[in-house]
């Protein structure tokens, strides 16, 4: 495989990274990972769309071979501002964005906050909890929410990244995390997601604190309503075996314009439905990109 190149750009004096696929005279495409994550996970993705695409695929801030940021929490809204710093200073819109998880939901926010910079949007299961979780969390008590952050904050503070012995290590860690992945996709994720520290043992590349999610996010019946506000074809995943709800069943898929939304389960695949089943997910996205 031919891979990208690496380059830089800064974000909130943050320096932030990102690969190019190259083919700039080509229409844009942002691929956002999810969290815990890193760009070179949309490798294969990359591969199917770069004769057609300029693909671009950042390392979210406190991921991959991005700085860390210092504070306490990691929030949606400085992602988001992130991603908008990255198409703005690239000019890349009009952009096709794919995002999965955390990188969905950051792809939903920031195109019901532009809506007229993206042409189509793909978000791989980056809805959030199911509503039942949300409803449990929104009827906790300020006070509680608060003290159950300080708490995990404390243990992520404690926390020192997990030293593997060696790489081999490190990939049979990230085999028995997702059962799907084949050996050649296991081992490519763990070269690329890992550092080896100074004294040969292997880390994983993200910043601990990037467990920790601010007590202060969006609301959810506000990001709802950015939901309503995209007005280009969206296309969302689900895997049939994830932990992640059909948002047709439980009503989320109904924030969207009708007319502008479609919802794809896909049978033998979990949570990460672009590396479970790559040939479907490749299949029917470039469908819905070129409308078939």
């Amino acid at each position: 495989m031919l891979g990208p190149t690496s380059h830089v750009y800064f974000s909130q004096r943050l320096r932030l990274h990102y690969v190019d696929w190259g083919n700039e005279s080509a229409p844009p495409m942002l691929l956002i990972h999810g969290g815990r994550d890193h760009c070179r996970n949309w490798d294969w993705v990359a591969e199917r769309f770069r004769d057609r695409y300029h693909i671009v695929a950042p390392d979210l801030r406190g991921h991959g071979d991005s700085q860390w940021m210092m504070g306490g929490s990691y929030s949606m809204t400085d992602y988001v501002y992130d991603i908008a710093q990255l198409i703005h200073q690239k000019n890349m819109q009009p952009v096709t964005i794919i995002g999965h998880s955390l990188g969905g939901s950051i792809a939903l926010m920031y195109t019901g906050l532009y809506p007229e910079t993206v042409h189509k949007l793909v978000a791989i299961e980056g809805m959030g909890p199911p509503p039942q979780m949300i409803q449990e969390r929104i009827n906790q008590p300020i006070e509680k929410r608060l003290k159950v952050w300080i708490d995990e904050l404390r243990k992520v503070s404690g926390r020192s990244p997990r030293r593997y012995a060696s790489l081999e290590e490190a990939y049979e860690r990230m085999q028995s995390e997702n059962p799907h992945l084949s050996e050649t996709q296991a081992r490519h994720l763990t070269i690329h997601g890992s550092n080896q520290n100074e004294d040969g043992t292997f880390s994983w590349k993200f910043d601990n604190y990037v467990r920790s999610f601010s007590p202060n996010q969006l609301p959810f019946e506000e990001q709802y309503k950015l939901y309503a506000r995209i007005t280009c074809p969206t296309l969302l995943f689900r895997g049939t075996e994830s932990w992640a709800s059909d948002p047709t069943t439980d009503g989320r898929a109904s924030h969207f314009s009708k007319t502008t939304v479609r919802m794809e389960n896909v049978e033998k695949a979990g949570h990460w439905v672009h590396h479970d089943q790559l040939d479907k997910f490749c299949t029917i996205t470039d469908e819905f990109l070129h409308g078939v």
